[in-house]
């Protein structure tokens, strides 16, 4: 298996030809030489140019800022979807080093990698219906941050969550779907009817990680781990940060 710099290595010399009688072309055409580049910049998003700009996810300020970053690409529509070709699939077959592990709603309309212009590798997604941290979801996020290295953990809720509005109708539902409101009511109870202060109550009740699991807590004190709190806004794409983002 090629290392990242030798196989962007092994293509440079024709990639660079292309560049070069592209940028010719356009000018005999009259278009400007930076209109051309940055064309080509974008068609290249899997290659050498998104290679020069990789954003430093080595801390946890940084991989909140890079997800913060990729998600105004997504609102906008500006998405470089990075690391989503073969060569990224080959190159984590035998190893993956996420940046950040999200502990999301398992939402269909909430995708996690897409939502932060992200790609294979780069996240390390928890998801369950209501984004709630039960015993089995704080132990992968204590295998995503201990032994695969993600830098910041975020708890994100999404508006309009079905499983909050369950929970504040408290109604019988089927088989084992009402073992959510256990640990969803805490916050409806705090949210006077409003389904938008229940969904960021969940948010920050779930966020208390630190106090439910000494490996994360430890990671966090020794400066190697954040975790914070967002809302997913399905309308507009945008993530709201609610404590903690760089």
């Amino acid at each position: 298996m090629l290392a990242d710099d030798e196989r962007h290595s092994s293509h440079t010399p024709s990639r660079r030809a292309f560049l070069s009688q592209a940028a010719v072309a356009g000018v005999a055409l009259g278009v400007a030489p930076g209109t051309v580049s940055a064309a080509l910049r974008r068609l290249e998003w899997g290659h050498a140019a998104a290679d020069l700009n990789q954003p430093d996810v080595s801390t946890p300020d940084g991989a909140l800022r890079e997800l913060a970053a990729g998600n105004r690409r997504f609102v906008s529509g500006e998405l470089t979807g990075p690391h989503r070709d073969a060569q990224r699939r080959q190159a984590t077959a035998g190893k993956q080093n996420p940046f950040a592990a999200v502990l999301s709603c398992a939402d269909s309309r909430v995708p996690v990698e897409i939502i932060f212009d992200q790609g294979i590798g780069d996240l390390f997604p928890v998801r369950v219906a209501g984004n709630v941290a039960t015993p089995e979801l704080i132990a992968s996020l204590e295998y995503g941050t201990a032994v695969l290295g993600c830098k910041a953990i975020l708890v994100l809720g999404h508006s309009d969550c079905g499983a909050v509005v369950a929970t504040m109708k408290g109604e019988a539902v089927p088989g084992q779907i009402s073992v959510l409101y256990q640990r969803i009511s805490p916050a409806v109870d705090v949210a006077n009817g409003s389904l938008p202060a229940a969904i960021e109550a969940n948010v920050r009740n779930q966020e208390h990680l630190l106090t439910r699991s000494p490996v994360l807590a430890d990671l966090a004190k020794g400066g190697k781990l954040k975790v914070v709190g967002g809302v997913y806004d399905l309308a507009s794409g945008t993530v709201k940060m609610l404590s903690g983002a760089a």
